[in-house]
C-alpha cells in the first residue's frame, strides 16, 4: 500500500495515477479521500425482481444541495475525481469511517479498481442506519487507497481483449446491461 508521500509522487510525477480535480489536502496517511458528485441513478421502486440480463428503465436525477437517503434506499452516485491508475497500481475505494458509523454502505461489493482503470468511481449506496443520512453533492464520500503491484498487468483493465465495461465511465454509472436504458 502507497504512503502519503508516495501517492503524492505518483500523482505529481510519475503519472501512474491520475487524478482530476487534485487537491493535495484530501491526502490522507495512505489514502485520498473522494468527494461525492451530484449525479445520481436509482431504480423505479417495484415488487418485479431485477434481472441483470433484462434492461430497465432507470431513473437519473442531479441535485445542487442535498439527497436524503432513507432507511434501506439504494442509490448510485459518482465520484467527483476522475482517477486513472497504470498498468502497475491496482485500489481499493472503501468508505469514510465516520459515515459508515452513521449506517452508509458507500459501495455493495465493487470496492476494488484493476490496473489500467480510468473515470469516475461510480458509488453504490445503501442506508441500513434506522434513520435517513443526509448526502450533499462535494462532501467527502469515501477514500482511495493504492498499492504497487509487484509486476504490471500483462492485459490492463481497458485492454480491448477483455471488453471492460467501465473504462473510461463518466460521471455515475450503472450496470453495462442497463447503459442504454437512461
Amino acid at each position: 500500500m502507497l504512503a502519503d508521500h508516495q501517492i503524492k509522487f505518483e500523482i505529481e510525477n510519475s503519472g501512474d495515477i491520475y487524478l482530476t480535480p487534485y487537491d493535495p489536502a484530501l491526502v490522507q496517511p495512505a489514502s485520498i479521500d473522494l468527494r461525492l458528485g451530484s449525479e445520481f441513478i436509482c431504480y423505479r421502486r417495484t415488487s418485479e425482481p431485477v434481472d441483470p440480463e433484462v434492461p430497465e428503465k432507470l431513473e437519473k436525477f442531479t441535485v445542487s444541495e442535498k439527497l436524503i437517503l432513507y432507511p434501506g434506499d439504494f442509490v448510485l452516485g459518482t465520484t467527483v475525481e476522475w482517477i486513472g491508475v497504470g498498468s502497475g497500481i491496482g485500489a481499493q475505494v472503501n468508505g469514510k469511517s465516520t459515515l459508515g458509523r452513521l449506517g452508509l454502505i458507500i459501495h455493495s461489493t465493487a470496492g476494488f479498481v484493476d490496473p489500467g482503470f480510468k473515470g469516475n468511481i461510480t458509488l453504490e449506496m445503501t442506508n441500513i442506519n434506522c434513520r435517513p443520512i443526509l448526502l450533499r453533492p462535494g462532501m467527502k464520500i469515501a477514500q482511495i487507497a493504492f498499492f504497487k503491484m509487484d509486476a504490471k498487468a500483462k492485459v490492463p483493465y481497458g485492454h480491448e481483449a477483455l471488453g471492460s465495461h467501465y473504462h473510461n465511465q463518466a460521471g455515475v454509472t450503472p450496470a453495462a446491461s442497463l447503459v442504454q436504458n437512461l
